[in-house]
């Protein structure tokens, strides 16, 4: 292969290599809390929802017909992908009564959009976990970890355990899935997600309560919440590579080779020497012949 070919191709690597490399997003956080410090929430109802100093949580106390609720301070979300993330642990579910947090606008009420609510309730088909959507124009899409509703083998969470719950909404396909884990062993309990058909935006605040439902009074869920993070992908925008002095890659000139062998001289090939008569035996032959020749002239001159 020509020189030229070799470092054409050697370019033409090193350029599709680059081309492929995959360009990663990182993450913007828009809210985050561990509660180590006083996370300024604002309740309606601080005897039962209130920040706990000295374990470093905050507890809740939800109970239907109360209207109570809990949230943060306004959060600065204008739309796109986004992922909620929080730590919970139940001590109390009531039959009827429901521990709901979500992301919402002002209204907080879990049958308003827009609103992406995770619920751990105790009715019909026991403790199940729940996810709940409603967007801007009030489509309202539902599905909980009951076989009856997403087909799979009904899971139920236990009380006095920590699960980790993810919400990961994308605004590509309109898709909101839940995630929920043991975070003890980090064993995923149970994974679905609904389709919004549309896009979800407007949120402002994430909360907890029982803002919309109207069940029966007295029935609480209790516990405590953690780690609460909200965070959406923030996509890298390549930067423009430092042009460097190159050195410009050597020319060459191919020539044809003209260079005559060398060749070997050639030994002559032996010829085989017959040996001679011995020397006595010419010499008789030559006095033969010549007697002979002398009798015949004899001869010819006597006729």
């Amino acid at each position: 292969m020509k020189h030229p070919q070799i470092f054409f191709i050697l370019i033409l690597a090193a350029a599709l290599t680059f081309l492929v490399v995959p360009i990663y997003a990182d993450t913007g956080v828009l809210y985050q809390t561990a509660f180590s410090t006083d996370p300024q929430w604002t309740t309606n109802n601080p005897s039962t929802d209130y920040w706990d100093q000295a374990q470093g949580v905050y507890h809740f106390g939800i109970s239907p017909s109360t209207q109570n609720s809990a949230y943060s301070p306004a959060i600065d979300y204008t739309g796109g992908s986004f992922t909620l993330e929080y730590d919970v642990t139940l001590q109390q579910v009531d039959q009827g009564a429901t521990f709901r947090l979500g992301f919402s606008g002002t209204d907080m009420d879990f049958n308003k959009g827009p609103n992406v609510v995770t619920e751990f309730p105790n009715a019909k088909f026991g403790q199940i976990m729940v996810l709940h959507v409603v967007s801007q124009s009030a489509k309202m899409e539902e599905v909980s970890s009951d076989t009856t509703s997403y087909g799979g083998p009904t899971v139920t969470y236990a009380l006095n355990t920590t699960y980790h719950v993810e919400v990961d909404y994308n605004d590509d396909t309109d898709v909101v899935t839940e995630i929920v884990t043991n975070k003890a062993s980090g064993e995923q309990v149970w994974s679905y997600y609904v389709a919004t058909q549309e896009s979800l935006k407007g949120m402002n605040r994430i909360y907890i309560g029982s803002v919309g439902d109207y069940g029966t009074m007295g029935q609480y869920a209790t516990g405590w919440i953690d780690n609460v993070e909200l965070t959406t992908p923030v996509p890298v925008t390549p930067t423009t590579p430092t042009t460097q002095p190159t050195t410009p890659l050597p020319t060459y000139t191919l020539h044809p080779t003209t260079k005559t062998p060398t060749l070997a001289p050639l030994t002559p090939i032996p010829t085989t020497t017959k040996k001679s008569p011995s020397s006595g035996w010419v010499a008789l032959a030559a006095l033969g012949i010549a007697g002979t020749c002398a009798v015949a002239r004899t001869m010819n001159k006597k006729r």
